[in-house]
């Protein structure tokens, strides 16, 4: 009946209590409050940065009623339901105070709890008057235990009426503290180091890592308030807080004690997900990787977009079975969102999140606080110091702090391209350090998403160092950063025409393509897409053999991301002759045909429709009379016009169009080309 929360999906200081159901038995009932109460007593043994007095005494009441409640069990084998009341409101009582435990000892929740003490003390003490409140029903005449312990009931019910409990003095000292700091920020008055160590000492905060899950925990707060529209004096505390805890980061730590430090890409996956099938992972109605599983009461597990759609549509079955449901209860399917997630981010793979949790990264423009804002300016003249001035190690570091904070914040971004740190980061690139070159590649990646840092990166003569990084990264994953800060480069006309004339980028491309592992490939194909929207660079993709490669590439890759992309980049290549040609002559028609007819991507299929349609106008009649040779397609091809996106049908419906002109033609025995004689290009 009990069930041990973790924090997941469950803000923090809310206490999602429920009362026992009225059926239950007595037995029942006070077996669970047992072990709810050892659940509850089993948070002594954790760290308490925090309200530490109102937990101790929390645990000696708690302790002192479980002695109570086992004596009952022990002297009475079927506790009458006089006893449901009293043991129901004491239940209620003790998932709450797990609740609060659990917040309490939260690791990354530790300044946020600190700044809410107060309000932490006061649950404290409603809490334990509700215990007393309990207590009072409960009819201590009748049960036949020990004088003793009735005693020590009647002494639990006058302290627990009686207590007082306030937040801790060195909580207090604690608090006013960080709010003077907060101050100084405000001012733009760099802090003493001694007093922010003071006040992380009394957190218990006395590692990077530490430190790290402060800062995620509050930006997953203010993404909550965000996404709920919530704006007030809470937003600008937890701006405050995460601009501080950043700062701390940074500043007062000079080591970086996590296991990943240099933020690999590529995801270390748990054992248990070797050999997972991707299949295994997709929704069985939309057949795309799920993001929000539920499972139905039939043990089916589903999408939740896809099944309240289906829900929404008037059916009342199980899709996947048929069997009638007795209720459309969803369950949330924890265990399987978290493989999946593990899935994604070791196999690259990008799943759209549930709409609550899907990231607006457009909330992150401004600090949220001024005591933020300031915050995040000295820390970004801290970090240039270190990038120009420091030795090997710091510079190490400071790169990775930078990565780290751009990241996921555009404020941050701009804090720090203002402060000047591309300069030296270009400069970090020829480093003979693997690390350093790795961290300010990616902290360049993260800053060329930035509309203004593209153009400083290209004055200080930013791309011959990325194309070179391409080329000869001392680590993969550099070259992999070094593609995607190219892809976002080329969004600017004059830099995709800069790029296309770098004799090394393109070619580099292809070969990281070729070479790469999937992530590579996938940044590759994006940079290369992106630099086909400048049509001087198509004869240089064709020249470096993109054709072969990406052909190859759909017959061996299973990856639907990887095919949707490779199929993009020789769609646009195939709406000029040449490229069309060179495809053709590879005899890829039965291949792309194929794709069109299996694959269970929208987009995918849109890409491969509009390769189709490129090649049919710009290959010629033989096109035509292989295309109108193949049974499957024409099925293929009416699907698109009512399950693709809207370009797919558009494009599905004008090849449809010109298979009947062509069965047409041939039927009245025309020998008039369907396209003109000049187009006519041999298929193998």
């Amino acid at each position: 009946m009990i069930q041990k929360s973790n924090g997941s999906g469950r803000r923090i200081l809310t206490c999602p209590a429920i009362h026992p159901c009225d059926s239950i038995s007595p037995a029942t009932l006070l077996s669970s409050l047992i072990d709810l109460g050892r659940d509850v007593c089993s948070y002594k043994s954790k760290f308490f940065s925090v309200n530490k007095r109102n937990a101790r005494e929390t645990f000696r009441q708690i302790t002192n009623l479980l002695l109570f409640f086992q004596e009952i069990r022990n002297t009475t084998s079927d506790p009458p339901a006089s006893f449901v009341l009293s043991f129901s409101e004491l239940h209620l009582t003790f998932q709450k105070l797990r609740f609060l435990l659990e917040d309490c000892t939260r690791d990354g929740a530790r300044a946020w709890m600190l700044v809410n003490s107060d309000r932490v003390a006061n649950q404290f003490q409603i809490l334990i008057r509700g215990m007393a409140t309990g207590l009072d029903v409960f009819p201590l005449s009748t049960v036949d235990v020990s004088i003793e312990a009735k005693e020590l009931v009647e002494l639990i019910i006058r302290q627990t009426r009686k207590a007082t409990f306030q937040s801790d003095p060195e909580d207090k000292k604690a608090v006013e503290d960080l709010m003077r700091i907060l101050k100084q920020f405000e001012e733009g008055t760099q802090p003493d180091p001694v007093e922010i160590k003071r006040i992380l000492d009394h957190l218990g905060i006395r590692k990077w890592s530490d430190c790290n899950k402060e800062v995620k925990f509050l930006d997953s707060e203010i993404e909550i308030e965000f996404s709920n529209r919530e704006t007030g004096g809470e937003s600008e505390l937890l701006s405050s807080l995460m601009g501080f805890m950043s700062y701390c980061r940074c500043v007062i730590f000079d080591s970086i004690d996590s296991e990943n430090q240099h933020l690999n890409s590529s995801c270390n996956c748990n054992g248990a997900l070797n050999g997972i099938d991707g299949d295994n992972l997709k929704c069985p109605i939309s057949l795309e990787i799920m993001s929000d599983p539920v499972t139905l009461s039939t043990g089916h597990t589903y999408d939740r977009r896809s099944i309240l759609k289906w829900f929404n549509s008037g059916n009342a079955t199980c899709p996947k079975t048929g069997e009638k449901l007795t209720g459309t209860e969803l369950v949330p399917n924890l265990v399987l969102k978290a493989m999946i997630q593990q899935f994604c981010a070791g196999n690259g793979i990008a799943v759209v999140a549930p709409s609550r949790k899907n990231r607006d990264i457009s909330r992150t423009t401004e600090a949220g606080s001024l005591a933020g804002d300031e915050a995040v300016k000295m820390l970004a003249r801290f970090l240039v110091n270190k990038l120009v001035n420091g030795n090997g190690e710091e510079m190490n570091k400071a790169a990775f702090e930078i990565r780290v904070l751009t990241k996921t914040s555009i404020f941050n971004r701009s804090c720090l391209v203002e402060s000047g740190t591309i300069p030296p980061l270009l400069r970090l690139l020829s480093s003979k350090d693997n690390n350093t070159q790795e961290n300010s590649m990616a902290a360049l990646l993260n800053l060329s998403k930035l509309p203004k840092s593209k153009g400083v990166i290209v004055e200080n003569k930013g791309l011959d160092s990325v194309v070179h990084v391409l080329r000869k990264g001392l680590k993969i994953e550099a070259q992999q950063h070094a593609a995607a800060t190219l892809f976002y480069l080329a969004s600017i006309e004059e830099n995709r025409v800069l790029i296309g004339e770098n004799p090394e980028a393109i070619p580099s491309l292809i070969d990281l393509i070729k070479k790469g592992n999937d992530r590579c490939k996938r940044n590759a194909l994006v940079a290369i897409f992106g630099l086909l929207t400048h049509s001087g660079n198509h004869w240089r993709v064709l020249a470096a053999g993109a054709v072969p490669l990406l052909l190859n590439l759909l017959k061996d890759i299973e990856r639907e991301d990887l095919v949707t992309d490779s199929l993009a980049v020789l769609a646009t290549l195939a709406e000029k002759i040449d490229g069309a040609v060179a495809i053709l002559r590879r005899g890829a028609l039965p291949l792309l045909v194929g794709i069109l007819c299996s694959s269970t991507s929208r987009t995918g299929k849109e890409y491969c429709v509009s390769l189709l349609l490129a090649l049919c106008v710009n290959g010629g009649r033989d096109v035509v009379a292989r295309l109108a040779k193949n049974p499957s397609l024409m099925a293929s091809l009416y699907s698109q016009l009512s399950e693709g996106t809207s370009r797919g049908s558009k494009k599905a419906s004008a090849i449809i169009r010109i298979l009947h002109d062509y069965h047409e033609k041939s039927s009245s025995a025309s020998v008039t080309p369907v396209l003109q004689r000049e187009r006519f290009v041999h298929v193998s």
